[in-house]
């Protein structure tokens, strides 16, 4: 359990545990910085993630990595066509004493890792919208509360179109960030295959505990937000929404619907938890910009036009953020 004096502290502690964290990570997934650096973010900001990557980029591993490193209750669930709602929040059972009792599903969990979820009908997506949004589960007529934290890291396959389903938009907007991998540089694929084809093995060890990670979370909603920075924020997320009196002239031009009030909120949230894990003590326009892509891409519709001239959603934010 984290014992400090003042909150000054306890941001130099977050600091120190964050680099922690890095180090445990990075023992055994190589490269991917960023990607480890907004999935930290994201969950000390009680936010959720989608990772999009072609298949054998580590989107898995990295997952059960940061379980390892967090100490929680983790499960994993491979999303498929046949998938159920019931297989993720659990069903009623008849048992010995012919009463009717709620098995919990794989959901109740601290950090459950949603495997391939665009290969699943959004009948049985649907079965995390509320957990994701107010972490409860209403099931067999009765609600449950989830254990805190809770945090959905999703998996997502961009190029296999067969036997998938896009994700609708509700719940595209409950993920905090969308989260885009690469393929690891020449010489960290070296060290990848070397690491991995011998017999070398190593041991994640626990940084965090769940009541860790909450009192780093409360401490991140604390933060004091300048006006100038909340006024950047909502106006960078309401420039994307065509036809209004702030609409940024691209977004006309490009986009069919821009981000919501969400936006503007995991802007700021996410601003505070970079800010503090780079050494600040309150968020500025710079740590703004370092969450926008992340928390916009999955946010932004594309007209046709824009899709027959081959603008991304990456390219428009880039432009919005000049």
């Amino acid at each position: 359990m984290i014992q400090v004096s003042d909150d000054i502290q306890a941001v130099k502690q977050l600091q120190e545990t964050h680099q922690k964290l890095k180090k445990e990570i990075q023992k055994i997934i190589i490269g991917q910085d960023q990607v480890i650096d907004e999935v930290i973010t994201a969950l000390f900001s009680k936010g959720h993630c989608l990772l999009i990557g072609v298949p054998g980029l580590a989107k898995t591993l990295l997952v059960t990595t940061i379980a390892k490193a967090l100490g929680l209750k983790y499960n994993r669930i491979q999303f498929t066509p046949d998938l159920m709602p019931s297989d993720i929040v659990g069903s009623e059972i008849l048992d010995d004493s012919r009463k009717f009792k709620f098995i919990q599903g794989p959901i109740f969990c601290n950090f459950l890792l949603a495997d391939e979820i665009n290969r699943t009908p959004p009948k049985t997506q649907s079965a995390l919208l509320e957990a994701m949004q107010e972490k409860t589960v209403t099931a067999a007529g009765k609600q449950f509360q989830l254990e805190e934290p809770f945090f959905v890291l999703a998996t997502q396959n961009p190029i296999e179109q067969e036997g998938t389903y896009p994700l609708p938009e509700a719940q595209l907007d409950r993920f905090m960030f969308n989260i885009l991998l690469d393929y690891p540089s020449f010489q960290e694929e070296i060290t990848i295959v070397e690491q991995t084809t011998g017999i070398k093995e190593s041991n994640v060890s626990q940084i965090l505990s769940s009541q860790d990670i909450i009192y780093f979370q409360n401490l991140i909603n604390k933060v004091p937000v300048n006006p100038t920075v909340l006024k950047y924020a909502v106006n960078l997320a309401s420039t994307t929404r065509p036809n209004r009196e702030n609409t940024h002239p691209l977004a006309s031009k490009y986009i069919t619907w821009g981000s919501g009030p969400r936006a503007s909120q995991y802007l700021i949230i996410g601003a505070k938890t970079h800010a503090l894990l780079n050494g600040k003590y309150s968020p500025d326009i710079e740590d703004i910009k370092a969450v926008a892509h992340p928390v916009l891409r999955h946010r932004i519709i594309r007209n046709y036009q824009a899709e027959a001239e081959g603008i991304t959603n990456d390219m428009l934010i880039d432009e919005l953020l000049k």
